[in-house]
């Protein structure tokens, strides 16, 4: 069975990237996770503490776009960690693929 994943790399605001993966550890993928999305793999990059990547599954193409559309209209979400997360986010890039579903459970950590 294939996934749709989500692959989403971050370039952080200098200096911020220990205190970005503490709002991505305590709120963030924890508000994910209670929205049935998931988080496949999360973290600082190994070549630069200032870099971040969250890599989430989903069913289908279609079923990501409904639940994240939900996801980031929910009062949880606007409420919550958006501001911060946000502010600290200089670049983002997305990548979407297909993968089989045991590709997907080698990238769990």
């Amino acid at each position: 069975m294939e996934q749709t994943v989500e692959i989403l790399q971050y370039t952080l605001r200098k200096g911020s990237g220990a205190a970005f993966h503490t709002i991505m550890q305590e709120i963030s993928v924890p508000l994910h996770r209670r929205h049935r999305i998931d988080v496949v793999s999360f973290g600082n990059s190994l070549h630069d503490p200032d870099c971040y990547y969250l890599i989430r599954a989903f069913d289908s193409a279609e079923s990501m776009a409904a639940v994240l559309d939900a996801f980031y209209a929910s009062d949880d979400w606007r409420s919550g960690p958006r501001e911060n997360i946000i502010r600290s986010i200089e670049t983002s890039i997305k990548t979407v693929s297909c993968l089989p579903s045991e590709s997907v459970e080698g990238l769990r950590v």
